[in-house]
């Protein structure tokens, strides 16, 4: 960890790393499909901004309460990006299919929606690992909340 624990510090990584990678695919989906629609293009963006921002979060659960198995930052980050992707592709699929049929996809693996499960994958463990490595995991990023006053305390005074 390079600083402190830090539960903003985490969100914060993972919200700019996911801008990053929005952005990346923001500019090629054209590449794929000349007259893409542009409220998906911003979909594609705040989508990835939005994986970033749930990895962050995620990084104060380390212990799944019911299976009672350690989660650790790499299966965290994975399974996140991996299945907002396929929520991705659950609801985009027909768009999806039909910018795939770019004639360089035609005939590979690429030609098929369904890669950008792994895809999400491979993005959520590069956003967990910068977001572990800068921000910390576990019960540590979450800050103590100091005492609070009862509010009839605070008025007593004053009367």
């Amino acid at each position: 960890m390079l600083q402190p624990a830090s539960l903003f510090t985490r969100i914060a990584i993972g919200k700019g790393i996911g801008l990053i990678v929005g952005l990346i695919c923001m500019a090629s989906l054209p590449l794929f499909l000349a007259d893409i629609d542009t409220l998906f293009r911003w979909g594609v963006l705040f989508w990835y901004t939005t994986m970033g921002a749930f990895i962050g979060v995620f990084g104060v659960f380390t212990w799944h309460p019911v299976l009672k198995l350690p989660m650790p930052w790499w299966f965290r980050s994975t399974l996140i990006g991996a299945w907002m992707n396929f929520v991705l592709v659950l609801l985009t699929h027909t768009q999806l299919d039909a910018m795939l049929q770019a004639p360089f996809v035609q005939g590979s693996i690429l030609a098929s929606p369904w890669w950008l499960v792994p895809e999400g994958g491979v993005v959520g463990l590069m956003i967990g690992f910068f977001a572990t490595l800068a921000g910390g995991e576990g019960k540590a990023i979450v800050d103590e909340r100091p005492p609070v006053e009862e509010p009839s305390a605070r008025f007593s005074n004053k009367l």
